[in-house]
């Protein structure tokens, strides 16, 4: 009886059908459809949130998403809410201990029951997906630690695989639009800040890709994919096999792939075009300099037999932490549009969504472009500028603006007033105004621009950025700050181990090489030289040749590399709470649990990095090169004396007259001492910076992982500071 009450129960409400069919068809992830019903016919929205970061020591984040998020919410109507990771913060108020904290998850589900009961909203169409921060310390998914499992969303709503599919339909399933969202976050959770990457497995790249294929079977009816997860891919593992998210989505030529992590403090271009590369030997798997990349020029096939383009665009977006952003997301007859919303100043009355013409830096693709060529897309598309206007009061005109570049000014080509597609009963309103497109194509991607500007019937007026468009799908050009490229254009997994041995290699050629010099050559490096030959390379020469003359140093640093490489830097408490201690190596953490059940051998790599990289680039190679400088300046020093002391005068004669000077009473002193005096009180503060560095670092660690310095990481903690105060006392002057 329960299950014909069930069976019953479902046909009368078609979303709860369609969930249980296929939920009872996948064990290892969720599908959901859900038909969009109510106008406008060709268009769904979706609102991404990300990085919101509630903390107890900063409460006034959930209270301005408890007062700002409801209210935009209930105006905008969403279909779906995705919310990208970071749901909690999980440090203590100096940022340097991270692990889990229930009473922020506590707060969080409090809020989210407070936003969903205000907003109006089905809590069923809200996806929170686990951060890294949301995973601090866990040991193992559904261990007493695993607060995202209790209290967030998708954990009370039994959404427990890490690969959740939702499909909006339009028109009685004729358009689908397909949402997968997937949890990538390490399956064994550290404590940072050895937490940063996310770590695709296998078996999560073949759920995604089973989920992204549910609908390939019906090729006549067109399906817009979209995925969210919460790391970008620049910050993402590949899978023991080799294999990556890129390659999933590269396959199935997503429209995007909306993630979070990075928060804005980067960039505002947090954003990334995918093109599949066939070359053997491409640089795109370590760099990709562009934020755009522009396919190569070949034939053209419009055959409808033709392989579809493989591309897709990432678009991380801001942190609620620190702007208070929101995106809305938009699919409009297949064409893909975003939206970025600062609450910093508030609530919004008025929000407007352009949905064609696309932003031709941001959202063109390659096979817009190749369908507006072979003449492949839906005209009805183009035939219209359209835009989506929310807004809490009623909007009494909407205007759309064209502005053509060409002559290096804005003038406007056009100037219409936009119609209202839907009616009272509709779930948002799509304005729309007839246009001759064709009239618009031009080989440049940013030639025209567009403006839509909306009224209420208050008299509040709304104006949206212009955005270039390209009418034949040309990609518009935008370069990445050093910054954005740092964090989107740099594939940091595939660069971290050549990045760690040349580092190595690097440190350990500037030890050897010297040495192997003096052996074989039997020849110095002299002051006389350098002063000679004037060059940067000789300087270094006798910089490291000098090192090499101290030797118990030259030897403490050898073998403080080959520790490093060979030996644990350090041991600590790598989880929440427990007795669970790890070891950490430049190839990640190596766990045991105390249970001796279970053993787990470098975890956490590429996220060594974080530690790794700086300790060898900015403290040991400083290190190196300081205290060469020290023995090299105590040499010239030397020379100098001699020289101005009257000493060798054939070889300094020249130098004599020159470097001597005398003092009121008439004693010759040389010019070189003042010089020379703050020469080494220079590289005396230079080891004091190194020092304090390394011993900043030290505490960080110190405190992240609950370690004692003299205990845990004596080698590490010690190792470099002794030896600069060892080449400090050998090359003090007499």
């Amino acid at each position: 009886m329960g299950i014909l009450l069930q069976l019953l129960l479902c046909l009368i409400i078609p979303i709860c059908y369609a969930q249980h069919q296929h939920q009872t068809s996948s064990s290892s992830s969720r599908r959901t459809v859900i038909d969009v019903k109510h106008g406008p016919d060709s268009v769904v929205w979706a609102v991404q949130l990300s990085d919101l970061h509630f903390s107890v020591h900063h409460p006034q984040r959930a209270i301005d998403f408890r007062n700002l998020v409801p209210p935009a919410l209930s105006m905008i109507n969403p279909s779906l809410v995705l919310i990208t990771g970071d749901l909690t913060d999980g440090k203590s108020k100096d940022l340097l201990v991270m692990k889990q904290n229930e009473e922020e998850w506590v707060e969080y589900k409090n809020v989210m029951e407070d936003i969903v009961k205000r907003s109006g909203l089905d809590k069923n169409i809200f996806y929170d997906l686990r951060g890294n921060h949301d995973n601090f310390g866990v040991p193992v998914i559904g261990d007493s630690l695993d607060f995202y499992s209790k209290y967030s969303i998708n954990g009370q709503l039994g959404r427990s695989g890490h690969v959740n599919g939702v499909t909006l339909t339009l028109q009685a399933g004729k358009q689908k639009h397909l949402f997968v969202g997937l949890d990538s976050t390490m399956s064994v959770g550290l404590r940072g800040p050895t937490n940063l990457f996310g770590h695709p497995t296998d078996q999560l790249l073949a759920e995604v890709d089973l989920e992204l294929s549910q609908w390939d079977s019906q090729p006549l009816k067109p399906v817009s994919k979209i995925s969210f997860g919460h790391f970008p891919l620049s910050f993402s593992a590949s899978s023991q096999s080799g294999k990556t998210l890129k390659d999933i989505f590269l396959k199935h030529s997503l429209s995007a792939y909306v993630c979070g992590h990075l928060h804005s403090r980067f960039g505002k271009n947090l954003k990334r075009y995918h093109l599949s590369s066939h070359r053997f030997l491409s640089s795109q798997k370590f760099f990709q300099f562009n934020l755009n990349q522009n396919p190569s020029e070949g034939s053209k096939n419009c055959s409808f037999g033709a392989p579809p383009v493989q591309e897709f665009w990432e678009w991380e977006m801001g942190d609620w932490r620190k702007t208070r952003a929101m995106r809305i997301l938009a699919i409009d007859r297949g064409h893909v549009s975003f939206a970025d919303i600062d609450f910093q100043s508030g609530s919004k009355k008025t929000i407007i969504l352009p949905t064609f013409p696309l932003d031709s830096r941001f959202m063109s693709t390659s096979s817009s472009h190749h369908e507006y060529e072979c003449e492949h897309m839906l005209p009805s598309s183009y035939e219209t500028v359209r835009a989506l206007v929310f807004s809490v009061s009623p909007i009494v005109s909407v205007v759309a603006r064209i502005y053509d570049t060409r002559y290096g000014n804005l003038d406007i080509v056009v100037d219409a007033p936009m119609t209202n597609l839907g009616d009272e009963s509709s779930r948002g309103d799509l304005y729309a105004v007839p246009w001759n497109y064709k009239a618009f194509q031009d080989p440049s991607a940013d030639r025209f621009w567009l403006q839509i500007e909306a009224t209420d019937i208050m008299g509040r007026t709304t104006i949206t950025e212009l955005r270039p468009f390209s009418v034949n799908g040309l990609h518009g050009k935008v370069s990445w700050t050093w910054k954005e490229f740092f964090v989107m254009g740099c594939q940091w997994e595939a660069l971290y181990y050549p990045i760690l041995w040349v580092s190595l290699y690097f440190l350990l050629l500037i030890l050897l090489i010297p040495r192997a010099f003096l052996f074989f050559s039997r020849k110095q490096i002299t002051y006389k030289n350098v002063l000679a030959s004037k060059g940067f390379i000789s300087g270094v020469g006798l910089v490291l040749q000098e090192l090499c003359n101290v030797p118990i140093a030259w030897f403490g640093f050898l073998g403080y590399l080959f520790y490093l490489i060979m030996f644990p830097w350090f041991t600590g408490q790598v989880f929440t709470d427990g007795e669970d201690k790890g070891y950490m190596t430049y190839m990640g953490w190596v766990v045991k649990f105390s249970d001796n059940k279970s053993n787990h051998d470098y975890i956490g790599s590429p996220d060594v990095m974080v530690v790794v990289l700086p300790h060898l680039i900015f403290v040991v190679l400083p290190a190196i090169l300081s205290s060469g400088a020290l023995a090299a300046e105590r040499v010239v020093h030397r020379g100098k004396f001699l020289s101005v002391s009257g000493k060798k005068k054939d070889d300094y004669s020249g130098l004599d007259q020159r470097s001597v000077r005398y003092d009121s009473r008439g004693n010759r002193r040389s010019k070189f001492h003042f010089g020379g005096h703050w020469i080494r009180l220079i590289l005396l503060v230079l080891c004091l910076v190194i020092c304090w560095k390394h011993f900043k670092n030290c505490r960080a660690l110190m405190k992240a992982y609950e370690m004692n310095p003299l205990l845990h990481f004596p080698v590490y903690t010690l190792g470099i500071p002794l030896l600069l105060v060892y080449v400090i006392h050998k090359t003090k002057r007499n």
